[in-house]
């Protein structure tokens, strides 16, 4: 499943490469305002910090919720207390486009997170030229040499990236690259099977220094609270959110916790 979200990401940044070139890219990215401190905005605090997404679809579960408005959606999470908004800007299975992230990017104030499955420089261009403040790297996607390139691709363009792990293997790739934001997914982007245990598993993994973010399987506020009690900074949160029908009161309830 993986190698299939990746081929297509790529094969859909192809279709986009042949109507706006890389130069063309290059120079859009370059004349945006210096991208949002995204690892400030995370930084350990007392309480949970949450990045609230904006996600319609998805491989495991299908349509979730039809999103007409992302700008709008985002905005309330903003309401709500999020401390940065994710976009899922995948088209064949997760419904987005980088429409979405610019229109969401226009919205708000906070950091806007461009999650997708980046796997060449384009896609890093891309994501600056729309608004993006941080940018997903999966581990599991990619081999060292290409996962640094791009980590270092989205350093220099003032971007912060989220490097995502789901095995100790992965974690020791990720600290190896010098992360400094590193993500857990509870599920198996290969199977799809949820573990939310495996944050906690891999958590002492990671060094005090680095922002630690929980993703995935969380339904509840008591969810939040289990990643919490595991040592998460922050708990990425998409479709508790989007299937609910007051997003700001249930992100608020998360937080609570």
């Amino acid at each position: 499943m993986l190698s299939d979200l990746v081929a297509g990401a790529l094969a859909d940044a192809a279709e986009r490469r042949s109507r706006r070139n890389l130069a063309a890219v290059e120079t859009a990215a370059l004349s945006r305002a210096p991208a949002l401190d995204a690892r400030a905005a995370l930084a350990p605090a007392d309480g949970v910090k949450i990045i609230a997404e904006v996600k319609r679809a998805s491989p495991s579960r299908g349509a979730l919720a039809e999103i007409p408005d992302p700008a709008s959606l985002a905005a309330a999470y903003e309401e709500g207390g999020a401390s940065a908004i994710s976009v899922l800007t995948e088209r064949r299975r997760f419904g987005g486009s980088l429409d979405d992230l610019e229109a969401v990017r226009a919205a708000v104030s906070l950091p806007v997170l461009r999650k997708d499955f980046i796997a060449e420089p384009y896609q890093v261009f891309e994501a600056r030229a729309a608004g993006a403040d941080l940018v997903l790297l999966i581990v599991a996607a990619l081999d060292q040499p290409t996962l640094g390139s791009l980590h270092r691709l989205i350093t220099e363009l003032g971007m912060t990236p989220l490097v995502e792990t789901h095995d100790a293997d992965e974690v020791s790739r990720a600290v190896d690259l010098g992360a400094d934001v590193i993500g857990v997914n509870a599920r198996d982007l290969s199977t799809f099977e949820l573990d939310k245990d495996l944050f906690g598993r891999l958590a002492e993994r990671i060094p005090a220094r680095v922002i630690k973010i929980a993703e995935s399987a969380v339904t509840s506020p008591a969810d939040v609270a289990h990643y919490r009690a595991a040592g998460a900074d922050v708990v990425l949160i998409g479709e508790a959110l989007v299937t609910g029908d007051d997003p700001v009161s249930t992100l608020q309830s998360f937080k609570a916790v």
